[in-house]
């Protein structure tokens, strides 16, 4: 099957979960729809698993543009998401500096895996857990701004994911850095062929 296919069911929904972030935006900092901000993201977060296991279990819907889109929109929510929740003063700033810093330091690094002659490393197991446990735990804190005993509940329940996603998401980082240093050391930068 041809990976240059653009119409599968994993793009539509990466391309709807790009189109829900700025109605995410609206609902939360304009609207102040928290329920329905947390609808959109649990859809996301719903629609973001299902793409990949379609991706994986039918061959005709992997592509090259699923490949490259659905890593993009993760990157979006991950730097949209936060940002958004520190606005609206439910999470505190320096959870947007981790996250943030970590993700510069990594973009930094491709300069030097392009000069080698990659576009990126591949997507660890952590980095892939830590994503899952930050975007259960951002919904969850979302969620836990009601009122009642469920919502303080629900309301530890995220941060424990938050934490611990964190956590996962900064060694992952580490890991990241490590893999670049090997990179460094085993390959030789690519040379640049000189047009006649």
């Amino acid at each position: 099957m041809p990976r240059d296919r653009v119409l599968t069911v994993p793009n539509a929904l990466s391309a709807i979960r790009f189109v829900l972030v700025p109605v995410f935006l609206y609902l939360l900092l304009v609207a102040d729809a928290t329920g329905w901000a947390v609808a959109v993201l649990m859809f996301s977060g719903a629609s973001d698993w299902a793409d990949g296991k379609i991706a994986r279990l039918f061959a005709n819907q992997s592509s090259r543009l699923g490949e490259l889109l659905d890593p993009a929109v993760d990157r979006i929510y991950m730097v949209t998401v936060p940002i958004s929740m520190a606005l609206a003063g439910i999470i505190p700033w320096w959870v947007v500096i981790l996250l943030l810093a970590r993700d510069g330091v990594l973009a930094a690094t491709l300069p030097v895996l392009r000069s080698r002659g990659l576009s990126a490393l591949p997507v660890t197991y952590i980095g892939k857990a830590a994503t899952f446990a930050l975007m259960s735990g951002l919904p969850l804190v979302l969620l836990g701004q009601f009122d009642g005993q469920w919502a303080r509940v629900v309301l530890a329940i995220g941060w424990g994911f938050l934490i611990w996603g964190m956590a996962m998401y900064l060694w992952s980082g580490i890991l990241y850095l490590l893999q670049v240093g090997m990179v460094m050391r085993k390959l030789p930068p690519a040379r640049k062929t000189v047009e006649p």
